[in-house]
C-alpha cells in the first residue's frame, strides 16, 4: 500500500524538518520531495506534514506515519539484505577467547551475519585452552584464541606483549609475595605469570582465582592484586605497571585463528577472511 520510496522521503523530511535538506540528503530535487509527500498523503488519505514560510511540522497523523515508516523501511532493508546477500548457507560454530570478545570482534561478527544471513553462526566464549579442546573434539569449527608466540598452529592475526596490569592506586611491596589474580588452571595467562615470576625467583600468592575476564578486571579494579594481560587489551581505567616495580618481563602472545579440518570449508574461510581482512581493533572497552 505504501511505496518504500515515498516512505523514505517522508522519514527524511520528518528527521530534518526541512524540504531542502531532505532533498540534498536524498539526492533529489525539492519539487520531487514535495511530490513524494503529496503522493504519500494521498495514499494515506490524511495530511501528514504542515509547513509555512518558517517551519515544517508533522501532524498527529504524520507522527503516527513516521513510526510505521521506520518499521516498514527496516523490514524492507532486512529483506533486501537477506535476498541480495550470499547464498552460502549452513552452520558455523565459532569460539572466541573471552578477552578477545571485549574488542571490536562483535562488530566483525555482526557484519558477517548481515553479509551471510543464511549461515547459522553459533558463538562460544571461553578461555583459549577450553576452546582448543572443544575444537579438537569436533565441537567447534573455528576458534580465535591466544597461544604461545611462534606456535605454528593456525593463522596469526596479531602478536602482542603480555604485561603486568593493575589499578593506578596499587603499590607493590618488593619484599612480600606478589598478590596475583589469575584464571583457574589450565590457563595461558596464568602460565605466563607464574613462569615469569619463577624465572627471577620472585615469590607470589594467588589472591583471586577466576573463571572469566570480567572476574579478572573486577579483581584488578578492586586493587586486590595484579594480573597479566595483553598490552593492547588494557582497559582505560587500568594501567600497565612500570618496570620500576621490579616485575619481570612476561613475553609475547599470538592471537590466532585455528580451524577444524573437518569443518565446512566455505563458511570457515569466509569468517576467517573477514577477521583477517579487517583487522580487529584490539583496544578493550572499560
Amino acid at each position: 500500500m505504501f511505496d518504500p520510496v515515498l516512505l523514505k522521503t517522508f522519514a527524511t523530511v520528518a528527521e530534518t524538518l526541512n524540504f531542502t535538506q531532505a532533498a540534498q540528503q536524498l539526492n533529489l530535487s525539492q519539487p520531487t520531495v514535495s511530490q513524494h509527500i503529496r503522493k504519500l498523503e494521498l495514499a494515506a488519505g490524511r495530511h501528514l506534514v504542515t509547513r509555512d514560510t518558517r517551519d515544517v511540522r508533522l501532524t498527529d497523523n504524520g507522527d503516527a506515519m513516521l513510526g510505521f515508516a521506520r518499521t516498514i523501511l527496516s523490514a524492507h532493508d532486512e529483506a533486501a539484505n537477506y535476498f541480495t546477500g550470499s547464498a552460502m548457507r549452513g552452520r558455523l560454530r565459532f569460539g572466541s577467547a573471552d578477552d578477545l570478545a571485549l574488542t571490536q570482534l562483535p562488530r566483525v561478527l555482526r557484519d558477517f551475519r548481515q553479509l551471510y544471513p543464511q549461515i547459522n553462526l553459533e558463538l562460544t566464549v571461553n578461555q583459549s585452552g577450553a576452546l582448543m579442546r572443544r575444537l579438537h573434539a569436533g565441537q567447534l569449527d573455528l576458534v580465535f584464541v591466544k597461544q604461545e608466540s611462534g606456535d605454528p598452529l593456525g593463522r596469526l592475526v596479531r602478536r602482542d606483549r603480555m604485561v603486568w596490569v593493575g589499578h593506578q592506586s596499587i603499590t607493590i611491596d618488593t619484599t612480600a609475595p606478589l598478590p596475583l589474580i589469575v584464571y583457574q588452571a589450565p590457563s595461558l595467562s596464568r602460565d605466563f605469570a607464574i613462569r615469569a615470576l619463577e624465572s627471577v625467583g620472585r615469590t607470589w600468592r594467588i589472591t583471586c582465582n577466576v573463571r572469566e575476564v570480567n572476574g579478572v578486571l573486577a579483581a584488578v579494579r578492586a586493587g586486590i592484586g595484579v594480573a597479566v594481560f595483553p598490552q593492547s587489551l588494557i582497559p582505560s581505567d587500568l594501567v600497565e605497571l612500570p618496570s620500576a616495580m621490579g616485575l619481570p618481563e612476561v613475553g609475547d602472545v599470538d592471537f590466532a585463528l585455528v580451524e577444524n579440518p573437518a569443518a565446512p570449508r566455505e563458511p570457515v574461510e569466509a569468517l576467517a577472511s573477514a577477521i583477517m581482512g579487517r583487522p580487529v581493533q584490539l583496544r578493550a572497552v572499560p
